[in-house]
């Protein structure tokens, strides 16, 4: 008795059954370009806030470098510098003593604050500004603070513009910015991204205890 072809073959995908298959494959494909997307997206703000905080740093060390060898919060108003000016809402006033080495405002600001960036250094205010200051600061110590974005906290309240960074109190960011990450120029002049976890660790480097001024708003 002969035996039917099809009764040998192994059953194939039917018309429908191959359409699912490549709907299902389609639905998965856009949920990956999504995934990809909303990363990109979150990425990109906090990689133009490095790039902005290594201009900052650059301007510092040159700016230090023409006066001799001291940032602007080291020197007095007399000499050129802000000295008299780290406390209180005067921290706009050492990036405004750099307008020559920073060149624009738009580089005090990350583009992940809703702060907006002053129009030009004549009118440049701690609300235009998204990064503190390290007043601590020392080339002698390279893993000391120089700058960084403002949603660092230890779980005190920021007194006098001041915020001191010390053992008895864990630093940590909040989720203000960058998805409580942050980044940090250090007085080497290099810029690191960091997580609670990094942030500690570099802390834990330092040889000094950490005075940033804040760029609080009102007095």
């Amino acid at each position: 008795m002969k035996t039917h072809p099809s009764a040998n073959r192994e059953s194939g995908f039917s018309r429908v059954e191959l359409l699912a298959v490549i709907f299902v494959i389609g639905v998965l494909a856009l949920m990956f370009v999504a995934s990809v997307n909303r990363n990109g997206e979150r990425r990109a703000p906090r990689l133009q806030c490095a790039n902005n905080l290594k201009q900052c740093a650059l301007s510092f060390r040159v700016w230090q470098g023409d006066h001799g060898d001291k940032y602007p919060m080291n020197l007095s108003e007399t000499n050129g510098g802000t000295a008299e000016f780290t406390s209180g809402p005067n921290l706009w006033r050492h990036f405004q003593v750099m307008s020559n080495e920073l060149s624009t405002p738009k580089v005090v600001i990350c583009p992940a604050d809703s702060r907006l960036a002053a129009t030009n250094f004549a009118f440049l205010r701690n609300s235009n500004v998204s990064f503190f200051i390290g007043l601590s600061a020392t080339e002698t110590d390279p893993q000391s603070l120089l700058a960084g974005d403002r949603n660092l906290t230890n779980g005190t309240p920021v007194r006098n513009g001041i915020l001191e960074l010390t053992t008895n109190h864990i630093a940590r960011w909040t989720s203000e910015l960058h998805n409580r990450c942050g980044n940090i120029a250090l007085s080497d002049g290099s810029v690191q991204q960091m997580t609670d976890a990094g942030l500690q660790t570099g802390l834990s480097r330092a040889l000094v205890t950490n005075r940033l001024q804040m760029p609080i708003l009102g007095p």
